[in-house]
């Protein structure tokens, strides 16, 4: 069992910055992978936004995010973090956490990262808001 916790969200105006942080705790089975999703208010359909396959430190963007973001994770705390600049309204949204376990190929995780449905784990979520 995985338990994420996610912190660093909050109210910024357009063009700044924020950094996310997402704690695991417990056994995750095999090599494993860490994303970033969000969802929007309004009901709109959860979004990837940026995975990490972690053995191999290959990441992974949403086409909307790319040259802003960036995804890492610390192996030692067993930490990802997202570090959003150039934020624009269109990026407010709920974000959350979550691992894939048991992921042996990259290439299997370049072509499903975004797949949501695929992540075991997922934390709580965090907010962020953007205002212009």
């Amino acid at each position: 069992q995985v338990q994420l916790v996610e912190s660093g969200g909050g109210s910024v105006q357009v063009g700044g910055s924020l950094k996310l942080s997402c704690a695991a705790s417990g056994h995750t089975y095999g090599p494993f992978a860490m994303a970033w999703f969000r969802q929007a208010p309004g009901g709109k359909a959860r979004e990837a936004v940026a995975g990490i396959y972690t053995p191999t430190g290959d990441t992974y963007y949403t086409e909307s995010v790319k040259g802003r973001f960036t995804i890492s994770h610390e192996s030692t705390k067993n930490m990802s973090y997202l570090l959003m600049n150039s934020l624009k309204p269109e990026d407010t949204a709920m974000y959350y956490c979550a691992v894939l376990s048991n992921v042996w190929s990259t290439d299997y995780y370049s072509a499903f990262w975004a797949s949501g449905s695929l992540y075991t784990y997922w934390g709580q979520g965090t907010q962020v808001a953007v205002s212009s």
